[in-house]
């Protein structure tokens, strides 16, 4: 029987017409070895199971209430036969025929290399700074393939900002080496399971690749409100796993809000944006970021909030709740 050398898998809860779109380009990938796809179903009420099916795909089904983030990515892994394990979500839709061959390379330029993650890039009809915002934050890793390794101890111990950058992962577009999975899967916890399993790889010596060349068409448009529940789980993630404070003080937070409108500001002008459209573009913005950091705070203080509101400020808590990717 032939070696499959990747798998492609995608946790799946009402896709939409997306899901067909990101299918096909996975179907359509040309590499020079076998690979597979699976999907995980997690009760979808469309015809997201039908769709994957319909193309040949391998679809199992799952109850609403058993998804979990690391959970159902390491089912997935379980069925998988890939010597990578290439995690991917329903709506990141790889842009190019070389995604999927330009990611297991990179995860295997190096024998140590654990896991590989690749650019995200704006849907085409995303706003204009949510293009200019992914762009600017991939850029910080670079055009070229590169490897990263813990190889400044105390830096790592003492800078905040190279930690983040050390252990910065996506479930979006990933791949995961199989005999590093095995020993190491990705853990159960309710925000952020790719980054914390990025942090226990790179603490237990492993290297972590970026691979430019494999992109995927990522984003969301978030409106005020998920922005804030959005912010307020990655906040409080960062705060329980790995002890980051992203913001402690309500002054900074609102002094953040303001050089982030101010900034968005100028992305809006770059774009062509004049009179009364850039205004009312700006003022929503300005909305925008100052939920943005008001989740970021609210995140940050978690343990001083009462049960209820921590309920319904959070976003993933809900999607859990109704069994949603």
């Amino acid at each position: 029987m032939t070696e499959i050398r990747a798998s492609v898998l995608i946790p799946v809860k009402n896709g939409g017409p997306l899901l067909g779109e990101v299918l096909d380009a996975v179907l359509s990938q040309q590499a020079p070895w076998p690979f597979e796809v699976i999907v995980v179903d997690s009760g979808s009420s469309d015809n997201s199971v039908e769709c994957a099916r319909q193309r040949g795909v391998r679809v199992e089904t799952i109850p609403a209430a058993e998804f979990g983030h690391g959970r159902t990515r390491n089912l997935l892994a379980s069925m998988a036969r890939g010597q990578f394990l290439v995690f991917i979500t329903q709506d990141a839709r790889p842009a190019g025929p070389k995604w999927l061959y330009n990611m297991v390379q990179g995860c295997d330029a190096e024998p140590g290399v654990a896991g590989a993650f690749g650019p995200h890039r704006a849907h085409p009809q995303a706003r204009h700074v949510t293009h200019c915002e992914l762009n600017q934050h991939f850029a910080g890793f670079g055009d070229k393939l590169s490897v990263v390794r813990l190889e400044d101890p105390a830096r790592f111990a003492r800078d905040p900002g190279y930690r983040q950058w050390l252990h910065f992962f996506s479930s979006n577009n990933s791949c995961i080496r199989r005999s590093v999975w095995e020993q190491l899967p990705l853990p159960e916890v309710a925000f952020a399971e790719d980054q914390t399993w990025a942090l226990r790889a790179i603490e237990a010596g492993h290297a972590k690749a970026f691979v430019p060349d494999a992109v995927v068409y990522h984003s969301h448009d978030f409106g005020v409100w998920e922005t804030l529940q959005r912010n307020f789980d990655e906040a409080r993630s960062f705060h329980l796993y790995f002890g980051y404070r992203i913001q402690d003080s309500l002054a900074q937070a609102l002094k953040s809000g303001l050089y982030l409108a101010k900034r968005d500001l100028g992305w809006l002008r770059s774009g062509g944006l004049q009179g009364w459209r850039l205004c009312k573009n700006a003022i929503y913005m300005g909305f925008i970021e100052m939920a943005r950091v008001s989740g970021q705070y609210l995140g940050t203080h978690h343990d001083r909030l009462p049960a209820w509101l921590l309920r319904s400020v959070s976003r993933d808590e809900q999607l859990q709740r109704a069994g949603a990717v």
